[in-house]
């Protein structure tokens, strides 16, 4: 993957420094959507708020970024700035208008606006109160060490990932399935949790299909199994084989290894926004 000398997005927040956690807040459509959608990795919601600490994140003094850091806050500048050329003429040859989102760094806790405190243990999330995403660069070592996503490319499938559902909250998605929360019981909505993550699979895949035509980054085909492999590595299926030894399909928040990689590679494979509507997908259900 080349991406050295790519545009820059400059939308990065940096806060890092910052430290402790106030117990996560779940009111409205910001909260709910931190533990369904923020959940890339998938895991049990209990397990993980409770691992939420009790006191208010607080500014630090300066954080001193280890080369590594260094590289890694340069390589999410850039791909952040090629989804926005993506999305923007996407929209564009849709007559529509694509507002960017803003990638906030952080390490431990991070506060947000609408989402409540937001912590590491949720891997990367994105907050439709504030229109932003979260990421603690650490996770990129969970990906290669702990799920086995290797390559620089799984990283930029998590960022395309979440940029995926910021394009859900622009068009109403997040919104409409949230809507249904309430009128559905836990395994229903646990089906449209599925949909919904399957759907920024899908949308991540449309934009590496669209790297090349609007941004100067060059992808290989070994990339894009990169891609497809960090996507398996996050199935719900794989994830509880891991931590539990079996599985439990009514529990499934985020779609199998085989529907991740699936609705990645369409996404992918026809670079189409309008070819990604998963809640049509019959089988599915």
């Amino acid at each position: 993957m080349k991406w050295q000398g790519g545009r820059r997005s400059g939308n990065i927040e940096d806060k890092r420094g910052m430290s402790g956690g106030q117990k996560l807040t779940l009111g409205g459509i910001g909260g709910i959507i931190v533990l369904i959608v923020g959940f890339l990795m998938g895991g049990d919601p209990e397990q993980l708020l409770n691992q939420v600490q009790q006191t208010a994140p607080k500014e630090g003094g300066v954080y001193e970024s280890t080369e590594e850091e260094s590289r890694l806050m340069d390589f999410a500048d850039v791909i952040l700035g090629s989804t926005e050329d993506v999305w923007k003429n996407i929209f564009a040859a849709n007559g529509w208008s694509y507002p960017v989102t803003t990638l906030t760094v952080y390490n431990g806790a991070v506060e947000t606006a609408g989402c409540g405190v937001g912590q590491s243990a949720f891997g990367p999330f994105y907050c439709p109160g504030d229109q932003k995403i979260y990421l603690d660069l650490s996770f990129n070592d969970e990906l290669s060490n702990k799920y086995g996503a290797k390559g620089e490319f799984a990283l930029a499938y998590v960022i395309a990932h979440e940029v995926g559902h910021h394009i859900q909250n622009v068009l109403g998605v997040l919104q409409q399935t949230n809507d249904m929360r309430s009128k559905m019981s836990e395994r229903e909505y646990n089906k449209i949790s599925v949909m919904t993550e399957l759907q920024a699979d899908f949308y991540a895949g449309v934009w590496a299909h669209h790297v090349k035509n609007y941004s100067n980054i060059e992808l290989t085909y070994d990339d894009i199994v990169d891609g497809m492999r960090a996507a398996a590595a996050v199935g719900d299926d794989h994830l509880q084989e891991q931590v539990h030894g079996h599985i439990n399909p009514e529990s499934f928040t985020h779609g199998t290894s085989e529907q991740r990689v699936h609705w990645f590679k369409k996404g992918y494979d026809t670079g189409d926004i309008n070819a990604g509507n998963t809640f049509e997908d019959t089988s599915l259900e």
